[in-house]
């Protein structure tokens, strides 16, 4: 026994229902550009605080960001430092953590990282 098929909506309906899923599309689309754009103003705030107020030698942004077509809604800032003082580690996160209420940003410290962290970040890393 076969189930019956639903029937499409009219075609007037059904019109109106693309043009308005096409403008939530779209409406969608700006909003994550301008995010996206957005968040690279907070990362080049974030360099900035780190080499003038703890001494970065050199920032970069990994991660999402830093890759083309993977920033989304929900994507952060991630960014890399290099020359922090360890004593300064606790300061830096608290002051990026004032940056922007919406875009969270969160650092590495390239001299306490990983080895492999450090080659991702190393391959993946743009300047802000």
């Amino acid at each position: 026994m076969s189930r019956p098929q639903a029937a499409l909506p009219p075609a007037p309906d059904l019109a109106r229902y693309r043009a308005s899923a096409a403008r939530r599309r779209d409406a969608r689309s700006k909003a994550l550009a301008a995010r996206e754009t957005r968040a690279w103003e907070v990362a080049r705030q974030a360099a900035a605080l780190l080499s003038s107020r703890f001494g970065a030698s050199r920032v970069v942004v990994f991660g999402s960001l830093a890759r083309p077509g993977e920033f989304t809604a929900w994507s952060d800032v991630d960014v890399a430092a290099w020359g922090l003082r360890q004593s300064d580690t606790f300061a830096a996160v608290a002051a990026l953590l004032g940056l922007d209420p919406e875009i969270e940003v969160n650092l590495v410290d390239v001299g306490a990282c990983s080895s492999e962290l450090l080659i991702a970040i190393e391959r993946d890393g743009r300047e802000p």
